[in-house]
């Protein structure tokens, strides 16, 4: 008789390392999930569109977006509670995880952290709400890596600011009703200001980018800002610098931490279920060594990275995380989630490449995971700066 089976996370006693709470909020995000979105993500892969501003309003009535912010509507949870939401999101799908991160650890974190009283008031409880819906403009076509290069200009007029320039790669970017968008008003990197652009405003516009290969269950948008002129009102007053957009950049990356290993774990749960049902030559192949190898690793990397997402959550509810641990977890966690993926889709062999199952697209994804929010490359450096001593990045 077999023994009785072990998830992965039982296999490293996850539950025990959460709260009541955590587990609680763990479960509701799963069961909205479970109707809202599930039973539609491969149309919505297919066709390379998702109902944003439906999901939004769902999730913001469970106090998805902004959770881990506190006041106006938002649910003021701990960031660990945050992370593990983040998990049960990417374990649907990554698309949908950047949708709620984009909101949440973006837009709205970037308003409440450097935004106005009068700026906080007007935009944040309708985007914790769902009723409206932001995007975050820091990437630009010829500036990923180096965001202190960007061309995108601000410039004073009276009273007014003129922003021009184009950014690119901008979720939700199509479909938001506010974009923060940063832009530099002078000539150094130190120069560069936030702006709180109503995407109404003229000038403005969002070409859906389409023939996407990743990330197809999300709307990703170029934003083009041509003479888009604001009053002196809609600069983020408390943002000067890079430090800016990077600080709004570490809570992205902290949600990936976790987002990126529930990709792993449902690609990991599918998979032993899918070889504990597929016969060769007469048994499971669950039962052939080369597979329990495989499953092996796979899971002793995914149980390794829970527990430093953990351990990274507790640090940063006690107010102790610093932006080079993110980078510890995010590239830990995005390279070893796509190695699992790709290693799961080996076991389901042709299967693996069907929607039938989901094991190709977190995949998919999953490459667009490892390079956004800092490349594995650039998070290596960071790292590295901080084991020698020395910078490296030019």
């Amino acid at each position: 008789m077999p023994s009785p089976r072990q998830t992965p996370d039982q296999l490293f006693g996850i539950d025990d390392l959460l709260t009541s709470e955590e587990k609680a909020i763990r479960d509701t995000v799963r069961a909205v999930l479970k109707d809202t979105v599930r039973p539609h993500l491969d149309t919505w892969y297919e066709t390379g569109d998702i109902p944003a501003r439906e999901l939004a309003r769902a999730f913001g009535e469970v106090g998805l977006l902004g959770m881990h912010l506190e006041g106006y509507g938002c649910a003021g949870t701990s960031a660990t509670a945050y992370g593990i939401a983040c998990m049960e999101l990417e374990a649907c799908d990554s698309g949908i995880r950047s949708l709620v991160s984009v909101q949440g650890s973006l837009a709205m974190f970037a308003i409440h952290h450097w935004g106005s009283e009068e700026q906080r008031q007007e935009w944040l409880p309708g985007l914790a709400s769902g009723e409206l819906l932001g995007c975050f403009g820091l990437t630009e076509p010829d500036f990923g890596s180096d965001p202190g290069g960007m061309r995108t200009r601000a410039v004073r007029d009276g009273d007014d600011w003129v922003l021009n320039g184009t950014k690119m790669w901008i979720t939700n970017g199509s479909v938001a009703d506010v974009a923060v968008v940063w832009a530099n008003t002078g000539k150094t990197p130190g120069d560069i200001r936030g702006f709180i652009v109503p995407t109404s405003a003229p000038g403005f516009s969002a070409p859906k980018i389409k023939s996407k290969l990743s990330l197809r269950a999300s709307i990703t948008s170029e934003l083009v800002l041509e003479d888009v002129r604001l009053p002196a009102s809609a600069m983020l007053p408390e943002a000067r610098g890079l430090r800016g957009p990077l600080s709004c950049l570490s809570e992205a990356r902290f949600g990936i931490i976790f987002g990126a290993l529930g990709a792993a774990r449902d690609c990991l749960e599918t998979t032993i279920a899918y070889v504990g049902d597929r016969q060769i030559n007469g048994k499971p192949l669950a039962a052939y060594q080369i597979s329990q190898t495989k499953l092996a690793d796979m899971t002793l990397e995914y149980g390794k990275g829970v527990l430093l997402a953990l351990q990274l959550g507790r640090l940063k509810d006690e107010h102790k995380l610093a932006p080079y641990q993110v980078s510890l977890g995010k590239l830990n966690s995005t390279r070893e989630a796509i190695a699992i993926a790709r290693e799961c889709r080996t076991l389901l062999g042709a299967n693996g490449i069907t929607l039938e199952y989901p094991v190709m697209r977190h995949a998919n994804n999953l490459e667009s995971v490892l390079t956004y929010e800092g490349t594995a490359e650039v998070h290596q450096l960071i790292i590295g700066q901080q084991l020698t001593g020395l910078a490296a990045f030019r």
